[in-house]
């Protein structure tokens, strides 16, 4: 089985337009299997967006138009490949009643989810870590240094795993090191292996999935996998899944570095 289940879509507000069935055809091309269209779920209603563009997940207005596109190209499709309906939902730290509401609503139309951490709340505001090398920045400063940022990061990974989000909860865990992004970028080499390792065992402990993302490699900042492949035999030896997502924002972007983790690891 060769599996992407990672994908973005048209309805993303931060992607590209390239409509769905081109994700399926170049998939179909690229010899895959199994593939999830996971997109940014709405963020929580009270939750204010504080990226620029506040476009970070979709408007819930327009939720039931993805659901539905999803599930007309899995029909059209069915005879060719395996196509999950899914969402990538944010972890929120003080949000998690308004999204296990959510997942009450909408986890029963789900065949696949990802849980991810995004946003930290630093302060007396949240700050999307994965936005831009100043916001991080500007995170780092206000947590008092950068390693205190990847600390705080991975706390909030753990709370992800251990929140009570209800009967729908993903179970596989988004780009578990993305606060990797732009360790190029900040200069500073930050020693985490402590914290990945004791992350992958909560995440062991709760039978869950890592997301073996390759979005990583194509970041300037980065140029790793989340996450990174130095880590998987650990990862392996705990026996946690893990599930190849190429987290593509556009067809050109589907499956990118596949090859560069493929029989290196337990893909799923």
């Amino acid at each position: 089985m060769k599996r992407d289940a990672h994908i973005h879509s048209p309805y993303c507000p931060h992607g590209t337009k390239d409509a769905l069935t081109a994700y399926v055809e170049k998939a179909l091309a690229s010899g895959f299997t199994d593939i999830s269209f996971t997109e940014h779920a709405p963020l929580p209603s009270s939750f204010e967006d504080t990226t620029p563009d506040k476009d970070s997940g979709m408007d819930l207005a327009t939720l039931s138009a993805y659901l539905e596109a999803v599930n007309k190209v899995k029909d059209q499709y069915k005879k060719d490949i395996k196509i999950r309906t899914g969402l990538e939902v944010d972890y929120i730290e003080g949000y998690e009643d308004e999204t296990r509401i959510f997942f009450d609503e909408f986890g029963p139309m789900l065949d696949d989810s990802i849980l991810s951490v995004h946003f930290l709340k630093l302060a007396d505001k949240y700050i999307c870590i994965d936005f831009s090398k100043e916001a991080f920045k500007d995170a780092a400063q206000i947590a008092g240094s950068t390693s205190a940022l990847y600390d705080l990061y991975y706390d909030a990974v753990e709370l992800s795993i251990s929140a009570d989000l209800g009967l729908y909860k993903p179970t596989r865990i988004g780009h578990p090191t993305l606060i990797h992004k732009f360790q190029l970028d900040h200069g500073e080499k930050i020693d985490d292996s402590n914290r990945i390792k004791k992350l992958f065992r909560h995440i062991a402990a709760a039978g869950y999935e890592i997301d073996l993302n390759s979005a990583g490699f194509s970041k300037p900042g980065c140029q790793e996998s989340y996450p990174p492949q130095n880590y998987l035999p650990y990862a392996e030896s705990l026996g946690i899944p893990l599930v190849y997502g190429s987290d593509a924002h556009s067809v050109a972007g589907l499956h990118k570095h596949y090859e560069k983790l493929y029989n290196k690891s337990t893909i799923l």
